[in-house]
């Protein structure tokens, strides 16, 4: 599987790792250079200095048909942008955007877009943890089955 990620932070980088130690090929993206030192010396996939946001710096890192797309940066919007540019211009089908916001990452997932919400991942997992019923809502939305241009004004709407 040929699988883009933007954003080399923590989670990011874990997910490189993990993705290319079970085989996959893997194209990491981050502004910052320094981020890529949160991979092993042994990384074998692409480390790519740019913003993934940018669909040149997206087709330039080989993105365009990639079988998975993950945007793991910090900002909800910058994930967003880059999972929307996934879908629309680059024809990745299964492209997920890691949102903070619970009521955003409904929102999204239900306009199109895939979301993973790390609030309500931990949020259960501390229930849990206590031995409490989990929220119930799910951490990780794929895409409704439709999308449609009410996609585009809510991300600039954000």
């Amino acid at each position: 599987m040929r699988v883009v990620i933007v954003g080399c932070g923590r989670v990011g980088a874990t997910m490189a790792r993990a993705l290319e130690n079970a085989g996959h090929d893997v194209t990491i993206i981050d502004l910052v250079t320094r981020a890529f030192d949160r991979l092993p010396a042994a990384f074998r996939g692409n480390a790519v200095r740019g913003d993934g946001t940018d669909e040149d710096i997206l087709r330039r890192a080989g993105a365009e048909g990639a079988d998975l797309f993950l945007a793991l940066t910090e900002g909800d919007n910058r994930n967003i942008m880059a999972t929307q540019m996934a879908l629309e211009a680059l024809g990745i089908e299964r492209a997920y955007a890691k949102v903070n916001d619970p009521l955003r990452a409904t929102a999204y997932a239900e306009l199109g877009i895939g979301t993973i919400c790390r609030t309500t991942m931990i949020a259960d997992a501390i229930l849990e943890a206590l031995g409490e019923s989990p929220s119930g809502t799910p951490a990780i939305r794929d895409a409704a089955s439709h999308r449609h241009a009410a996609v585009a004004s809510a991300v600039q709407e954000a």
